[in-house]
């Protein structure tokens, strides 16, 4: 048998393998507990199984997997009206990733404009610091060196700007061609990186102004993560396209992607499909997240509760101002900035070997997103570890 790994070696995995999780933990066989801040990054946003979704998943898994999109998917249905009760879309298609949500975000953004007679709009601007997946459209749309590195060339039609340099720098990247502008309204991979204040309504005006399409990748910061069901309603923006992932499944593959009547009105029968996507089995659970985070009360309770920790962190950043320079996000998605002095790497290690998980993003950010979930129990017990680990470093 060849010693090269069974499991394509893709991925710098971390010892222990967890056995069990519930909750905010996470448990090796011996019985070793850490204290999960990192959620399979954002995807766990209950926690781990939670009993609503345990249950869910058991009785349909009792009833009925898949049939394929070959017949009517009535757990399908009911989310997909759900999603546009809740948000400002008309219609969802469903997939099983944040990367095939991305993916149907592009197929639409350029079916629509051949639909309405304008065939060479087909470019779309991106952002410094942005991740929209791994597909082959995905790493064009990011295009950073480290996503693209072995794999040009790269899809060609994306224009990347800097969000530093403002509003006319973007303006000034559209020509012709130019069919849509793609924007996480915080960026996940980036650093945890908000846009600036008023940035996604002038996002809006430009796309108004030039006959564009505005998409919006929630597939990190939506499902509540934010205390809000998705971050651009704190801008009181409506996009034309957005991304869901992640969270919506509760740790199940679940993504979609939301569309206007406008733009969904392109997408005829065999314009674009899946396999597996809005299976019976993945669209309860997503119902059953649905259930909870859509309840009264939910989104204010993350809210509340990512206030307290970002203020227990930035008493942190007090307390060692030579080593962090800033706390970041809102909600229960935050980064903590770490001077150039230091590595990002350096205190996430020494948070796990404290059993507590969290991880890296750009710029020298440790990334925390805890299951929206937590209490003030959670948070005093991360805070004073992470309060060990930076008076050891």
């Amino acid at each position: 048998m060849s010693d090269f790994s069974a499991v394509l070696p893709i991925y710098n995995r971390k010892q222990p393998s967890f056995a069990k999780g519930e909750g905010a933990y996470l448990y090796t066989d011996n019985g070793d507990k850490y204290l999960d801040f990192l959620s399979g990054i954002a995807v766990n946003a209950l926690g781990h199984c939670h009993p609503h979704l345990v249950n869910t998943l058991t009785e349909q898994g009792s009833k009925l997997w898949h049939t394929s999109n070959v017949f009517a998917i009535d757990n399908a249905t009911k989310l997909a009206e759900r999603l546009c009760e809740a948000t400002f879309a008309d219609s969802v298609f469903f997939c099983n990733s944040g990367t095939e949500a991305i993916e149907a975000a592009v197929k639409i953004t350029r079916r629509y404009f051949d639909y309405i007679g304008q065939p060479d709009k087909h470019k779309i601007i991106t952002f410094d610091g942005a991740f929209h997946g791994r597909s082959t459209a995905a790493i064009a749309a990011t295009g950073t060196a480290k996503a693209l590195e072995g794999f040009e060339p790269r899809l060609q039609g994306f224009d990347k700007v800097k969000v530093e340099n403002g509003i006319a720098a973007v303006e000034g990247a559209i020509d012709d061609k130019t069919a849509a502008i793609l924007v996480e309204p915080i960026q996940g991979e980036g650093g945890i990186r908000p846009m600036p204040d008023g940035f996604l309504s002038d996002l809006r005006a430009l796309c108004d102004k030039h006959g564009l399409l505005l998409i919006l990748d929630e597939i990190q910061c939506g499902i509540s993560r934010t205390g809000k069901f998705l971050a651009h309603e704190y801008c009181n923006v409506i996009p034309d396209i957005c991304t869901i992932a992640k969270g919506i499944g509760g740790g199940f593959p679940l993504g979609a992607t939301l569309v206007t009547a406008q733009v969904g009105e392109c997408m005829t029968l065999g314009t674009h499909g899946t396999t597996f996507g809005g299976n019976p089995l993945a669209t309860a659970v997503g119902n059953a997240v649905l259930d909870i985070v859509l309840a009264d009360g939910f989104d204010s309770k993350v809210k509340q509760t990512g206030n307290l920790l970002k203020q227990r962190l930035e008493g942190l950043q007090q307390k060692y101002p030579s080593i962090i320079d800033e706390i970041r996000g809102c909600g229960l998605m935050l980064g903590i900035k770490i001077k150039d002095s230091y590595t990002n790497i350096d205190l996430i290690n020494k948070l796990f070997d404290r059993k507590l998980i969290v991880n890296a993003a750009g710029s020298n950010v440790v990334r925390i997103l805890p299951p929206l979930v937590i209490d003030e129990s959670h948070i005093n017990e991360a805070c004073d570890i992470i309060d060990e680990a930076l008076e050891e470093l």
